[in-house]
């Protein structure tokens, strides 16, 4: 096939295919409306939809990537800061929702939104400072456009 390339052709081809597979696997900085559609394609409930997207915007300001350590020297990981006190185990399976935490900063939601409605089964939107300080009590996002 190469062959059949212009010169310096292969090169090109290789390193277009290098960066096309690097960036499927990184992660995304979503707008609101992405986030708050992916959030429904996930079933995150139309009636905390507004909440949900508060949540992510005040813990990860929208980024699949994001992660932080605290001073408890546990890390919060992806789109919702899953910690990894509870939640999750750092390179392996475990915690509570039984999945290793860098498995949050990819971008696909599909874990993350599982492991976020089990915190929210047990502990509501209370669980996460972030919607604590800067969601509860507080004009919310409208994503009623979206």
């Amino acid at each position: 096939m190469a062959s059949h390339l212009p010169k310096g052709g292969a090169l090109f081809l290789v390193l277009n295919l290098l960066l096309l597979s690097q960036w499927e696997t990184e992660s995304k900085l979503l707008t609101r409306c992405q986030l708050a559609k992916e959030l429904l394609r996930h079933d995150f409930p139309r009636s905390y939809l507004s909440n949900w997207v508060c949540l992510v915007e005040a813990e990860s300001g929208r980024s699949t990537s994001k992660s932080m350590q605290l001073p408890n020297q546990s890390v919060s990981y992806g789109l919702f800061q899953i910690n990894s006190k509870n939640w999750c185990r750092k390179g392996r399976r475990g915690g509570i929702c039984n999945i290793k935490c860098e498995e949050f900063l990819n971008d696909e939601i599909s874990d993350d939104s599982r492991c976020a409605m089990q915190i929210f089964n047990r502990h509501g939107f209370q669980a996460w400072p972030g919607w604590m300080s800067k969601c509860r009590g507080r004009t919310l996002p409208d994503v009623s456009r979206c």
